[in-house]
This record gives C-alpha cells, structure tokens and sequence, in this order.
C-alpha cells in the first residue's frame, strides 16, 4: 500500500505550530468499502467530516524510524457521505520532538503525511485517492506540542487559511504495515482531592501516578487561560515538587473559546498522579476533571490476591507501572525527559510482563527494533530507538537480545521469535567474544583496544561506594556471567530450530571454567545470587548459606541493584531457603518493596529510599517514581509461591508443573493465569493445621505438594498438606 500516494508537507514554515492538511472529497455512488492508508513523520490524528478515524493514540507510535515506520489501516466505510473533508493533523511526537533532538537526520526530516483512501464502488468499480499536491494545508489551534514540554492549544480563534502543499522527497522503502499493539486511552479515573499547598498552590490529587493527560470540562469566556502543571508526588511539606522532571516541562495550556467546552491533549503524554491550576478561571469543581491513562493496548491475563493488603498493593503498583511503561515501547519512566527504551529495564521484567499481560505481539515489534538498532559490530545499544546515540554496550542490557526472546518463547511457545531473533542474538554472543582482553571472560578495562563493553553493574545497587551509582559488585563480574547467560540461550534456541550448537556448547563450557577460577571468591549479595541463578558454581549449598548470611547480617534486608534484586528471592526458594524469601518480600524497613507501599506509593519506584522516612527526596537528577524494574519480584508470587512454572519442553503451557510454596504470614494466596489453553488456578489457604490448595488446570500438569509430585489430567482439583 501506498505505493502511489507521495510524502506532502507545507511551503511555508510553520515554526512550532501543528499543521492540519486536508484533501475535499466529493462522491457519487454507492460505497461499499473503504480503506484508509495513512502514517505521518511525527504523530497524527485523521479526521473525516470532524469525525475521528480510529482510536489510536499518538499513531504511528515509536520505531527505529530509520528503518521502520509503521503505517495504519482504517476502515472507513461508514463515515464517508456525499462531501467529504479528510484532515490529518501532524504533531512532532518521538520523530520530531525534544526527546530525539540528538537524532540530527530525523530532525531535518520535514513534517510529512503520506495517505492513500481506496474506496470500492457497488458496482464494482474503484477510486484511490492519494496525497499529492492537490491537498492543502493550514496551522491548527494546536500551537504547540511536545513529549517532553506538553501542548499548547488555543480555542479562542480560528485556524490560519488554507495553502498549497509541497511533495517533499522522504524513502518509503521505510514503510511497515503496523507491527504492534495500539496506543489508546484506557482507565478513566476521578480526582481523590483537591488541596491548597502552604505555597497556596491550587492542587488536584487523582490518587494514582499513571502515565496519559487530563481531560476538563468548563464554562468560561473567550480568552480565558487554564495552564496546568504535572507532578507524581508532593514534596515533605505538602508542595507540588517537579524537580525530578529535570528539562521536561510537562504543562498543558488551553486559551478558551465562549461558553462551554472541553478539551484533552492530542499529541503529548504526562507521567503524573497531581496537576497543579497554575491559571484557572473559575472555582474548581472536580466533577470537571478527568485522569486518562493511556498505554498499549495489551490484554489482562495474570492476577494476584493475598490476604495481605500491602502485598496487594504491590502488585497494584507493579500493574501500574507496567501500563505506564509499556507505550509501544518499554520505557524505564514516563514523566522526565527521559522514556527512553531501555533494554536492562525490559529484560528484567519481560517474565512479569508476560504474566500480568499478554506481551507477545509487543515484544515480537520491539524486538524489530532491537535488531534494527543492532550495530555492525553485534553490539546492542543501551536504549531502542537509540535516541540517546549511544555507542557502547552494557552487560545486562545488551542481553535483551536473547534473554527477552527466549522468554518470550517459554511464555507464549511460538518458535517465531527464536527464528526471527536468532542470527542478532549470535550476533550479539560473538561480540562479545571479540570484545574482551581475557578470553572467555567478559572483562572491558584494557583502553588500548578500544573496547566497546561500558558496563552499569549492579545499578543502583545499595552496596555502592559514596557517590557511586554503581553497586559493590565488580563490573567484570556480571559482564561475565551473563555472557554465559546469553551463550545459554542462544544454544538452546539453536537446538530448537535443529540447528548445530557444538561450536557454542564448548564455548559456554569454557566460560564457565574461566569463570569458576577467576571468580571463586564471592563477596557481595549480587555476586552470590548470580552465581546460583546463572549455575556459576560448583557449591550451591555453601554460596546459598553464606548469601542467607549477608542477608541477615543486613537485617533480612536485600543490598541488590537492578542486576542482582530480579533473582534474590529466586535463588533462596530454588536453593532451600523460601522463608528468606518471604522475609524479603514481606520485610517493610527500608530497603523493601514494602517500604515504598508503607510510603504512599501508587507505582514501582527507581530507588528504595525515592522518599525518606523524614519526608526529604533522593536526588532530583534521577528520581522517578513510576519505574517498574523493581517489580519484577511478581514473577516470583507466580512461579514460586504460587509455584507455576513455565517448562522448556512443553513452552506455552502446553503442559505445566504447579509447585507452590506457602508461607503461613501470608495466610492464603490466590492467583490466576490465562494462557493460550485456558485458565491455570492455584490457592492455598492455611486452615487449622492443614494447607487447602484449590488448583485448576487446563493443560497435564505435574503438581508438587510437600514434595509429592502427582501428574493430574487437565482439570479442578483439591488437595491438602503439613502446615
């Protein structure tokens, strides 16, 4: 599709406004189908006769838009009539905004749409309807508008006249049908409160930090101005605190026409939980307000109840967090002039992603990009897109490439995503092998030969030296060990697809020799959880005590960044010690997932201690408090606890073991998955002195109770065990 129509932009510069194009279209017959084409460089809206076409938010969303531009397909057999007027709007959006202002190529890409209308007559002839220089084109009422900064829109007057277009010279050769889930609106919700700061600042709390924008309602007169201010929290004494934004302004402005209207940004998005009225003409009423939170339009299939209401709130967060991060990419955070698509962030909650959503048609579009933004070298960068222009590689990150597909594949059992990802995961492995000074080792401090390896560590892990945002553990370390990680996985994904894995079979053996001698003495807690997590040792138990020792000598309290903290409570229950776990995860002094819950919390928080319990902040520099990497510790209520496990020979649940392990502080858990098969059930309940475990299964599942194992037939079953 579009093969005929051409990229049309505007003659005459524009500046910052948003350019609306508009083609008439007059018809004489009977339609019987009709069909929309249509992408833009930036984002768009298409209307037709005033009528929105679709309700795809911020379209065409975010690739590498070097090499893959999605295009849409509409229907709009039902909203065409005699005369007709198609207007496409065209904001800056990722291609064109702040947020790729170190992009130089995509900031001298011109604004641009590119649309083609195919209508089918009942009598069976046809018309296509392309854009070309018979369009025209005005500025908007949208005077501005950002990712970062937040949109300008004035309703007090008409928009400029309309002007002849221009066909300007963009590649189509770009150009892809659409690849991944929609963006659309989704919760709606209702402010909590409204509230005057000791600074007088007129504040509305909606009660939950989400990422989207408000909508508002008002009688007000021509002229008038509301300017609204985002924040996500408010500081110790009751003050709206944006520092954490940095550069993002995160405002919306609305000049008002006469008399009753309403309004909700077009082209933007915020990361908020409070608006400020900075400018306000009139009493406030909160029946006029409205939260709007807006993500991928990805389908519920994991959910999670205890009897305890903070672990409850936990996993209300980590959903919150999720939704707010997973806007066609999976970003670290959604309010500050950030939302990049960081790789470590994804790979390390890819497996919770999956449970809580299904997130096989968008990870199978980011992974697209992955590989698209993979260098020559077999590096992959730290951020997809890479608007940053980030030429090293970090451990950990980098490892997207072939931790997320292989999840991916345990999750959902379509072998696609190992053959489309497989050659960029070898790709990845034998960089790596060329990129070190030790052989078998991942070791990146020889400057002489210009290594491409700058690793993050353990980030943000809580043994870091002062002023270090980089845990304790050695960087060397990690690069290592997921290296043989990844060389894991790239051999069993090779042997699924019958492929000769010899050659890598003897490099992972070597790798782990190296690393057992280079790394047998292990110090901090991330140390000794990767070497359990990742089999880098030959004396689990003695590691496995001793990492149970540094953690009650820490006050059961966990010292792990964003490395180490997604296998800690794996490595304790597979390695003998579950209660430890559950010390972990019900531990509520800070550091602790409950720590942040105890504090207000709504979402998952980029450090432990974001808010102190004297009420001051972590550094505003990088402070978010909607990053979900932290929640990846609910993979482990439904694998662990709830005990259902993916299994590598039968992926996608085909068949499933159901192992749970209670714990009587919890008292009862319940947890339910849809997978492709149907629903798998299990609760467990402490009753008197028994466990009642209620499971349901949809697929033959081998179910584990006090060590027991039974094979079952898909069904509903009831047993009981020692409590």
């Amino acid at each position: 599709m579009l093969k005929n129509a051409q990229w049309i932009s505007y003659k005459k510069d524009m500046g910052n406004i948003c350019p609306e194009f508009l083609k008439e279209i007059r018809i004489s017959k009977n339609v019987q189908t009709a069909t929309l084409f249509i992408t833009a460089i930036g984002v768009y809206e298409a209307h037709i006769n005033g009528q929105r076409i679709g309700n795809y938010v911020l379209a065409p969303g975010c690739t590498v838009y070097r090499k893959r531009l999605q295009y849409q397909t509409y229907d709009v057999t039902n909203m065409l009539s005699a005369v007709n007027q198609l207007t496409v709007t065209v904001g800056t959006g990722w291609y064109r905004g702040r947020i790729s202002e170190k992009c130089k190529d995509l900031q001298a890409t011109p604004c641009a749409v590119i649309a083609e209308l195919e209508i089918h007559y009942i009598d069976g002839t046809q018309e296509v309807i392309i854009t070309d220089e018979s369009w025209s084109v005005r500025k908007s009422n949208i005077l501005e508008s950002d990712i970062y900064d937040g949109e300008i829109y004035d309703a007090s007057s008409l928009p400029g006249p309309y002007e002849e277009v221009k066909v300007v010279d963009i590649s189509k050769d770009t150009l892809i049908p659409q690849e991944g889930e929609i963006i659309r609106e989704q919760e709606q919700i209702k402010p909590m409160a409204y509230m005057v700061s000791p600074k007088g600042e007129r504040i509305i709390d909606f009660g939950q930090n989400l990422a989207g924008y408000v909508e508002f309602t008002i009688d007000a007169p021509k002229g008038s101005k509301i300017s609204l201010s985002h924040a996500e929290i408010l500081d110790k004494d009751g003050n709206f605190y944006t520092d954490n934004y940095r550069s993002s302004k995160s405002k919306l402005t609305y000049i008002c026409k006469e008399g009753h209207q309403f309004y909700k940004p077009h082209f933007t998005f915020y990361g908020f939980r409070y608006i400020r009225l900075d400018e306000y003409p009139e009493e406030v009423n909160l029946d006029n307000f409205t939260a709007i939170a807006v993500y991928s339009d990805l389908q519920r299939t994991g959910y999670i109840e205890t009897a305890n209401s903070k672990i409850n709130q936990l996993y209300s967060n980590t959903l919150w967090s999720q939704r707010s991060n997973f806007l066609d990419i999976p970003t670290d955070c959604p309010q500050r002039d950030e939302r990049m698509g960081w790789t470590g962030d994804a790979q390390v909650f890819a497996k919770t992603a999956c449970f809580n959503y299904d997130c096989k048609k968008f990870f199978e579009k980011w992974m697209n990009d992955v590989r698209a933004e993979q260098l020559e070298n077999g590096a992959i960068t730290d951020t997809v897109p890479n608007f940053w222009q980030m030429t090293k590689s970090s451990t950990a990150w980098g490892d997207a490439i072939t931790i997320i597909p292989w999840q991916v594949y345990l999750m959902y059992g379509d072998v696609k995503i190992l053959k489309d990802n497989f050659a960029s995961m070898k790709k990845w492995v034998d960089f790596i092998t060329k990129d070190t000074k030790d052989e078998f080792l991942w070791t990146c401090d020889d400057a002489e030969k210009k290594l491409w390896g700058k690793h993050y560590g353990d980030w943000l892990g809580l043994d870091a030296p002062s002023g270090s945002y980089k845990g304790s553990t050695n960087d060397d370390f990690i690069a290592s060990a997921f290296y043989s990680y990844s060389v894991s996985l790239l051999i069993k994904s090779g042997k699924i697809l019958g492929l000769d894995m010899t050659e890598y079979e003897m490099l992972h053996e070597n790798i782990n020799r190296t690393f057992k001698k280079y790394f047998s003495d292990l110090k901090t807690q991330t140390e000794h959880v990767l070497a359990l997590y990742l089999d880098l040792t030959d004396h689990k138990d003695a590691v496995a005590s001793n990492l149970v020792r540094l953690i009650r000598e820490n006050g059961n309290k966990i010292q792990t960044g964003f490395v180490g903290t997604p296998y800690i409570l794996h490595v304790l229950s597979e390695n003998g010690y579950p209660d430890v776990a559950y010390d972990l995860l019900l531990q509520e002094e800070y550091p602790s997932w409950l720590y942040e819950v105890n504090h207000g919390a709504t979402t998952i928080w980029e450090h432990w201690d974001g808010i102190r319990d004297d009420g001051s902040l972590w550094s505003s520099d990088m402070n978010s408090y909607n990053h979900y990497a932290y929640g990846s510790v609910i993979d482990w209520i439904y694998t662990a606890a709830a005990g259902i496990k993916p299994l590598e020979d039968y992926p996608g649940f085909e068949q499933v073991k159901i192992a749970p392990m209670p714990d009587k502080r919890l008292k009862w858990l319940s947890v339910s998955f849809e997978t492709k098969y149907g629903a798998i059930r299990v609760k467990w309940i402490y009753k008197d002195k028994a466990i009642r475990y209620e499971i349901t299964t949809p697929s033959p599942t081998s179910i584990v109770i006090d060590g027991k194992e039974k094979s079952v037939k898909p069904g509903s079953y009831i047993f009981y065990g020692r409590a």
